[in-house]
């Protein structure tokens, strides 16, 4: 998995491939994807998607960017253009959210989780996964001079390469936190916790999560599973 971050570039079809294929067999230690409802949010060209559907579920993908929808040159069936913050979904549509690398682009990680989590179902499991600000990739293509600024590593990105980071800090990339994501679950005592821990870290690493600053430093992108009361 680490190995395969060092070929995003080159080779994104399997990079992206790997990640999601990844995440559908975790989301299936919690819900049985075959006649399921997934609701992709953020899912760009739809590589969790087509893994979920791999799986046998129904999914609706929702970005808002359509050049997003069609990199790669690939396009998605049930492919939507909207924004996480007013989800083009009924109150419990489907059975299961999905979210990967989503939250640290919005503004609100807060009241996005809280949208995504309102068109699940009741019993339905939403899935939450998104990378953090203080660690090694937090800044994305301008890591890791983040860890020196936000600003200050998109205007070094802009002198390197001609042109601006895709990532704006502050406009269209944020400083996620696991603090964040600790406190929306503090905020939701109604959701039963199912899974909480570093995504490509090992399991056991969980004790990480209870480590205030160095739970930043280490954890990359936070993994939260949580289900729906009946």
């Amino acid at each position: 998995m680490f190995r395969s971050f060092l070929t995003e570039q080159t080779d994104p079809d399997g990079f992206y491939s790997l990640i999601a294929d990844d995440a559908v067999a975790l989301v299936a230690e919690h819900v049985d994807l075959a006649g399921a409802t997934v609701a992709d949010f953020g899912g760009g060209p739809g590589f969790y998607s087509q893994a979920f559907r791999d799986a046998g579920a129904t999914t609706v993908l929702i970005d808002a960017d359509i050049d997003e929808i069609r990199l790669h040159g690939r396009r998605t069936p049930g492919s939507v253009v909207g924004v996480a913050e007013r989800a083009p979904l009924a109150d419990g549509a489907v059975d299961l959210a999905f979210s990967s690398n989503l939250l640290e682009h919005v503004s609100d990680l807060g009241a996005v989780s809280d949208e995504i989590a309102r068109v699940v179902r009741p019993g339905g499991v939403v899935v939450l996964s998104y990378t953090i600000w203080l660690g090694p990739w937090g800044g994305h293509e301008t890591s890791p001079w983040h860890l020196l600024g936000g600003h200050r590593a998109a205007r070094r990105y802009e002198r390197k390469n001609g042109k601006p980071p895709k990532n704006v800090f502050g406009t269209s990339m944020f400083a996620a936190s696991v603090k964040d994501g600790l406190a929306w679950l503090r905020s939701r005592p109604d959701l039963e916790v199912l899974d909480l821990r570093p995504r490509y870290l090992p399991r056991w690493s969980a004790f990480l999560l209870r480590v205030p600053f160095l739970r930043e430093l280490v954890t990359w992108n936070l993994w939260i599973v949580v289900r729906k009361p009946v």
